[in-house]
């Protein structure tokens, strides 16, 4: 007997029999329930035998049987009613538990995220994509098959999204695609950095999303709920339905900040700041300036984030102002990073540690910021040094930049597109799904193992748009991805150490070394951050000009 938890107070398993119930008993359940039909199994006990032997060990027992693959709308709500009655905790049986996990999924639908839903089940090891549109529904069937079709699919509208949809709409401008995107507001986040230094006014990161979709292509303003790959269909809140021919899937990451204990209730006051928000970026500005003395830290989290440099470039423009103010001997500076190295390609960190060691900061690898108590000023970080025990220590500050961790979105990690780490499961140099052969994803989201930037989004949007329509003509891939990012680490205001590279760290440099040298501090490298990267993103990326992105051709065998 395999019993599998849902929640606190229901677990299913497979069908049980009367010599199960005295170890069920002692596993602290209170009342069991039977969604399999006598007889249905020649070596079967009835539920007259089970009942008796419940009933002995001072368990309740509730017969509901469900036929295989016919579970109705009243059955989930009979479901929920019975369990509500029940005295918890409660285990659920059937031949497999598949139908008692079902009835309990569409029970919960009005109560609980379809996310939370489908995470709960597949965690257990039930697959609910049979009922996901139900769940999606509220638990009752919907009586559509599809509201809209479309050649081309994209979900999210960040810089991968829009940039992918220009490319193809440049190759194939008679192509139908929709973007699917909740949001109204498109932001461009590598700016954020130059906000929290003082440098960027935050509305300069800002644009309404309707002014950036290209023209002739279909905005979708909804959120996505789940993924039917096997039926070419989307399933958005509301259970509306949109079919495609092929679909990119490039939604970005989710940013979870409540994954350390406190923070969310502190963050943008107490000196609780981090330049991964666009609302939060100007009080970093605001709490250099205010600064004169005390501890500041900056944390990193475990990885993969987005722009892995973005923590010690809040510290180094922090630090700058602190120097150029005069008030940097009087700072205590901290870089808290949950990895064991300051950059994780090594040819740029002998430039970075002078700036380090020019800040006076200290390096203090192996430690995760777990919780935060913001009035207090206070913050525990659990130290995990390899081969020894896991140490929690409390480190006081006068202000602290976080960097959250970071996950896939919740209905990417809870849908069949996933990889066992939530990720969307792409061939890293093609970018198209490792399963389903119509399926390509960009950005963030995307498993392959690349630094996850915008930059590397520029250079991948082009690859998905050339494969796609390669495949539209009935070929193979024609484009593949290097693994190529770029880091522009901010070390001082006005000097940048431009980091390019590919999979494996291999540098993969832009410009001539006369003109930029990337293991090294230049003026030139900031003036391209600052002056040319911005229009870069804005009128080159996103209107589907490939400036500098040109897509490498897979070499013929």
């Amino acid at each position: 007997m395999e019993i599998k938890s849902l929640t606190a107070r229901l677990s299913v398993s497979p069908q049980v029999t009367a010599d199960d119930i005295q170890a069920i008993k002692d596993a602290g359940f209170r009342a069991i329930v039977c969604n399999r039909p006598d007889g249905e199994g020649a070596d079967q006990p009835t539920f007259a035998e089970l009942s008796k032997a419940a009933k002995a060990a001072g368990l309740e027992a509730v017969y509901q049987p469900i036929v295989a693959g016919k579970v109705s709308d009243e059955d989930a709500a009979a479901f929920d009613m019975a369990l509500a009655k029940l005295p918890g905790p409660v285990l659920a049986y059937c031949r497999t538990g598949t139908r008692s996990a079902t009835l309990w999924s569409l029970s919960q639908a009005g109560n609980r995220s379809v996310a939370d839903i489908l995470a709960a089940t597949k965690a257990a090891g039930y697959d609910m994509g049979g009922v996901v549109r139900r769940i999606v529904n509220g638990g009752k069937t919907p009586t559509d098959t599809g509201d809209a079709r479309y050649e081309v699919v994209i979900v999210g509208a960040g810089a991968g999204g829009i940039a992918a949809a220009a490319s193809l709409k440049a190759r194939k401008p008679g192509l139908e695609i929709a973007i699917i995107d909740p949001a109204d507001i498109h932001y461009y986040q590598p700016g954020w950095t130059m906000v929290g230094g003082g440098i960027f006014d935050p509305e300069q990161t800002a644009r309404t999303m309707g002014s950036l979709i290209p023209q002739g292509v279909h905005w979708i303003k909804a959120a996505v709920a789940a993924f039917e790959p096997q039926n070419d269909a989307i399933i958005l809140d509301g259970c509306r339905v949109v079919k495609y021919g092929r679909l990119i899937v490039c939604p970005g990451l989710k940013l979870d900040w409540n994954k350390v204990e406190g923070l969310v209730q502190t963050l943008g006051q107490n000196g609780v700041t981090s330049n991964y928000r666009y609302d939060l970026a100007p009080y970093t500005w605001q709490l250099v300036k205010g600064l004169k003395k005390g501890r500041a830290i900056f944390t990193q989290p475990p990885m993969p984030i987005k722009c892995a440099g973005a923590p010690q470039k809040a510290l180094y423009l922090s630090a700058d102002a602190w120097h150029r103010r005069g008030v940097l001997k009087n700072m205590d500076i901290q870089f808290n990073n949950a990895g064991g190295v300051l950059f994780g390609v090594k040819d740029y960190v002998p430039a970075l540690m002078d700036y380090i060691n020019k800040y006076d900061a200290t390096l203090n690898f192996f430690h995760n910021l777990v919780a935060v108590d913001g009035p207090s000023k206070k913050a525990w970080f659990d130290v995990a040094v390899p081969d020894a025990p896991v140490e929690r220590v409390e480190i006081e500050f006068n202000m602290m930049h976080v960097c959250p961790p970071q996950t896939a979105p919740d209905f990417i990690r809870v849908s069949p597109l996933a990889d066992a780490a939530g990720w969307v499961d792409v061939d890293q140099a093609t970018l198209r799904h490792k399963t389903y052969g119509n399926i390509w994803s960009l950005g963030d989201v995307m498993n392959a193992p690349n630094a996850k930037t915008a930059a590397a989004a520029r250079i991948q949007a082009p690859i998905v748009a050339e494969n796609i329509v390669a495949d539209m003509r009935g070929g193979s891939p024609v484009a593949q991805y290097n693994g190529y990012g770029s880091c522009p680490l901010t070390v001082e205001r006005g000097k940048i150490v431009l980091a390019e590279f590919g999979y494996g760290g291999t540098l993969l440099p832009s410009f001539p070394k006369f003109l930029i040298d990337g293991t090294k501090p230049t003026r030139a490298a900031w003036f391209l951050k600052e002056r040319m990267l911005p229009p870069v993103y804005w009128k080159g990326m996103l209107k589907g000009r490939e400036w500098m992105a040109k897509p490498e051709k897979i070499a013929a065998e």
